[in-house]
């Protein structure tokens, strides 16, 4: 099975070609990193959809991403609940999170998508450092591509605030928020 999409080349990446990209789930991973008192908890959503538009003009290219946030993974259920309440994501009240780039630049070999970030009804400005690892063909015939891309933030921004102090001024979980994603992607035909 090969695209039979009408494609042509795009900017001066090697065998990157014009379309719509989707994204494969099962070789995508959004994930977190967040400081719980002195160590670090990581996790992951499950549940995710996504496309990216690869324009003629690289700069002019999209990328749309909505996240269930009920499909939050820390490896501990009881916490992964608490995630989902009115404490942290509040997802009876606003399930999803979403993501739409606004601009695409060059940054040395590398490249800023920048978008906004929407949580729990909050819409704010985020940047991510990506890198590009190439273009290549799955086990389908399908074009692909991949990338991986880094943001910090800062959780509070979106509403999301709860602490817990603790001794010597100290707070349970900390603020900001490593965000980091690996993402393959198919030309759709």
């Amino acid at each position: 099975m090969s695209d039979t999409a009408t494609t042509t080349a795009t900017s001066t990446i090697p065998g990157l070609v014009a379309g719509t990209y989707a994204l494969d789930t099962a070789h995508t991973e959004i994930g977190f990193t967040v400081r719980h008192l002195m160590t670090k908890v990581r996790g992951t959503f499950k549940e995710f959809a996504g496309e990216i538009v690869v324009k003629d003009s690289l700069e002019e290219s999209t990328a749309a991403v909505t996240v269930e946030l009920s499909s939050v993974d820390t490896r501990s259920e009881q916490r992964d609940g608490h995630l989902r309440s009115g404490d942290f994501f509040d997802v009876e009240k606003s399930p999803k999170m979403t993501f739409a780039s606004t601009a695409l630049r060059p940054n040395g070999d590398d490249y800023t998508l920048v978008g906004e970030l929407t949580i729990k009804d909050v819409t704010r400005p985020i940047e991510f450092a990506v890198d590009f690892l190439g273009v290549d063909q799955n086990a389908y015939g399908q074009t692909i591509i991949g990338f991986e891309a880094t943001a910090s933030i800062s959780r509070k921004d979106w509403g999301i605030d709860f602490n817990v102090p603790l001794e010597g001024g100290k707070l349970l979980v900390g603020d900001k928020v490593d965000i980091h994603l690996d993402v393959q992607a198919a030309l759709q035909a």
